[in-house]
């Protein structure tokens, strides 16, 4: 055979993609790695285990958006369904944000459905279609959660001298979530739609 050949056959393997690798978990979960951020182990620890709890909460809530956007109907279907979706791209800006935060802290980052299905404290709705009221009813609810968790999150961060942690919840988890709050709790607001009484 000739080199140029050869060399061909050598490129090719090279282009190949090498598939169906496997290997052993590079930082197991929980696992932090200690990261130069001049912040204790501990307090990295800490927010590690509550911002994880965050983010299966928060994508919980992004994913309950995006079944009612796909399943709204009635009179407001075309205002809640752009809504719904609006607010689902807001929460998943939070998702990517809180876990970057996470992993800036050292840890591992909650990622996939069966795991958040096992954190998550939002109550897991019905596969079927629900009416517009209660879809917004159990929204509202899982934006409580996340609220509340949230403040009581960023204050032991406060505590902790987790200033960044402490910033995310504040300035982006929750005023995002109670903008949101405002939004749809407007739309189950018990109001005449025609004449003033």
């Amino acid at each position: 055979m000739s080199k140029a050949i050869l060399d061909a056959d050598e490129i090719l393997q090279h282009a190949s993609p090498l598939t169906h690798q496997q290997g052993h978990e590079i930082q197991p979960w929980r696992h932090l790695i200690r990261m130069p951020i001049a912040l204790a182990e501990s307090a990295c620890k800490e927010s590690v285990d509550n911002l994880n709890q965050i983010l299966a909460d928060t994508m919980a809530l992004r994913d309950l958006y995006k079944k009612h956007h796909w399943q709204v109907s009635g009179h407001t279907f075309y205002q809640l369904h752009l809504l719904f979706d609006k607010h689902y791209d807001e929460q998943s800006k939070l998702v990517d944000a809180i876990a970057e935060r996470i992993q800036l802290l050292g840890g591992v980052s909650v990622a996939m459905a069966q795991d958040v299905a096992e954190t998550t404290l939002i109550p897991r709705p019905p596969k079927g279609r629900e009416p517009v009221p209660v879809q917004i009813s159990r929204l509202l609810h899982a934006h409580e959660i996340v609220l509340k968790e949230a403040r009581a999150m960023a204050r032991l961060a406060t505590a902790r001298e987790d200033d960044g942690t402490n910033d995310l919840l504040v300035s982006d988890v929750i005023r995002t979530n109670e903008l949101q709050v405002w939004f749809i709790a407007e739309h189950v607001v018990d109001t005449p739609v025609v004449r003033a009484k």
